[in-house]
């Protein structure tokens, strides 16, 4: 016998046992040989094996889509398969545990966070390849989640939020800012909002949030009057919210949107950073402050989990500040 049928022997004798721990694998053996006998068989290294990695993503891919995941998301996982196929340029079925955590580990200079993300989009693509059959394990399974560093979420104060708000120097931005702010919507959120969804009388719009979900948020008088004002002054027919000042008149893109704000928190020139999840955050911590109730909160924001709304419940400094000169009277 050749060392190639060996060694496929030994192979298929040691996914039998494993599946069927009470085999007779005398008997397993000399069926084997019988069998293996007609055929001719030749050992193919890793090399000789393709990348079969781009091929079996689509496929996750579109399984992932008929599912509802949203266009966002699935774009996400697309960009973070295609850095993995091209590291560990192996078939699915080679690749190994230890393959997975060298991958991570050459990912320098990033956040446990975006670590994690990335090991979650593999997580759910593996375990996709094992529910479907493709293949008999995960090589994800022994490999944990990172832990995120507990913080705060970063948000403006009153005084900073009037800052930003005084450095708004065209209408579009006054206009993206109060809508940003009142709203709490995620920046993809708002770059898909059109005119037609706007309410004006009962100052709310409709947005779709993550896994196509669709909520209610309102407008503040503010940002209502700062919004027809911006609106009134456009002479386009585009017909999207916010939109591009040169021509073609076209929606303002998510990356556009977050320029616009870079340039306003440039004029604001206050210590914290300022970008359209800082704003959404915001919304939720002073909003929280006020005495909001936290499933009204957690509805406004979109939230599929109460425990990412209840990160809000933390009090702020000013809350502990003036709590403590109300009720410390000695």
């Amino acid at each position: 016998m050749t060392t190639d049928r060996i060694r496929l022997l030994n192979d298929v004798q040691t996914m039998v046992s494993t599946i069927c721990p009470d085999v007779d694998t005398t008997k397993l053996a000399l069926r084997m040989e019988e069998i293996l006998s007609n055929y001719n068989t030749s050992w193919r290294t890793h090399e000789q094996l393709s990348n079969d990695i781009p091929e079996k993503a689509t496929l996750f891919l579109s399984s992932m889509k008929i599912e509802g995941l949203s266009e966002i998301t699935l774009e996400d996982y697309e960009s973070e398969l295609r850095l993995f196929a091209v590291h560990c340029s192996k078939a699915v079925s080679q690749i190994t545990t230890f393959d997975i955590r060298n991958y991570l580990a050459s990912l320098d200079g990033i956040m446990a966070s975006t670590v994690g993300k990335k090991l979650s989009v593999l997580k759910s693509f593996f375990g996709w390849l094992v529910r479907e059959e493709v293949l008999l394990r995960d090589p994800t399974k022994k490999v944990k989640i990172p832990k995120k560093p507990k913080r705060l979420p970063r948000s403006l104060s009153v005084e900073e939020l009037e800052i930003v708000r005084e450095s708004c120097a065209t209408l579009r931005e006054r206009a993206l800012v109060e809508v940003m702010y009142s709203t709490g919507c995620r920046l993809s959120e708002i770059a898909n909002l059109k005119i037609s969804d706007i309410n004006m009388q009962s100052m709310s719009t409709r947005v779709v949030g993550k896994g196509d979900v669709e909520r209610h948020v309102y407008l503040s008088y503010k940002s209502l009057y700062h919004l027809r004002k911006y609106l009134d002054k456009r002479a386009d027919d585009c017909e999207y919210l916010f939109v591009s000042v040169r021509k073609p008149i076209r929606q303002l893109s998510n990356a556009s949107i977050q320029r616009e704000i870079r340039i306003i928190e440039g004029r604001a020139d206050i210590s914290k950073k300022i970008t359209p999840h800082v704003l959404r955050h915001t919304f939720a911590q002073l909003s929280t402050d006020a005495g909001i109730d936290l499933s009204d909160l957690q509805q406004l924001l979109g939230h599929s989990n109460p425990a990412t709304t209840l990160t809000y419940a933390m009090v702020s400094e000013e809350r502990k500040q003036q709590a403590h000169k109300r009720y410390h009277v000695q």
